[in-house]
């Protein structure tokens, strides 16, 4: 498979399988933003799952990646990058690569993406399986610490849970830019903020969720 995804290699019998996957359940649950589904349409997600689970890529649910980390539900995908209100060339910040499909939705939307992933294993694979995309920038460390470097960012979202907001991503956030987090211990939320003119973040929750601690 070549990175970015060609249409030209595409199966097409998995690209059915993705337009069901963005029709039934994605856009019928309320998602409209095109630059989201476009680029759903586009990811094949079963090139980032093992090939144990690969015929059941498309079906509406979280799976394994290996090393007690899972690939998130389509539509939850879907949610939090719709989220964002970003549109194509803005800079976004990936807390948490995992196996690298969120990351490659966000590339896809035409957004410059700085990703960390504390998970040697699974950094290096995304890595290079993405390796094509030149608005993708890799880090494997603590994500807990940001990319104080390359911030602001214009928005910023976070694929495990830590038990209350980190202040240092409200610091690296632009004003008007938008933090997608899920926030929590073994009850968790979505919270959805944007970072106001005077620095503080306005928003708040909106459902309940089920992601891996932010480690």
């Amino acid at each position: 498979m070549k990175w970015p995804f060609s249409r030209d290699e595409d199966n097409p019998s998995d690209a059915r399988k993705r337009h069901m996957m963005v029709e039934q359940q994605i856009r019928a649950r309320g998602i409209s933003d095109e630059l989201v589904l476009d680029a759903m349409r586009r990811v094949p997600r079963h090139e980032f799952i093992p090939a144990t689970f690969q015929d059941v890529a498309y079906t509406d649910g979280p799976l394994p990646i290996g090393n007690d980390q899972t690939i998130s539900q389509p539509y939850m995908v879907a949610v939090m990058s719709e989220a964002l209100q970003v549109e194509a060339g803005m800079k976004v910040l990936e807390i948490g690569t995992g196996s690298g499909y969120q990351t490659a939705v966000l590339a896809e939307m035409g957004l410059e993406v700085f990703t960390i992933e504390v998970i040697q294993k699974l950094a290096d694979d995304a890595e290079e399986l993405l390796s094509g995309y030149e608005n993708i920038h890799f880090r494997c460390g603590d994500g807990r610490q940001g990319w104080p470097e390359a911030a602001p960012f214009d928005g910023i979202i976070v694929t495990a849970a830590p038990k209350s907001v980190p202040e240092v991503y409200v610091e690296q956030l632009a004003i008007g830019g938008h933090l997608v987090i899920p926030v929590g211990g073994f009850s968790q939320q979505l919270y959805v903020f944007e970072k106001a003119t005077d620095g503080s973040l306005e928003g708040g929750s909106r459902f309940g969720v089920r992601f891996v601690p932010l480690v």
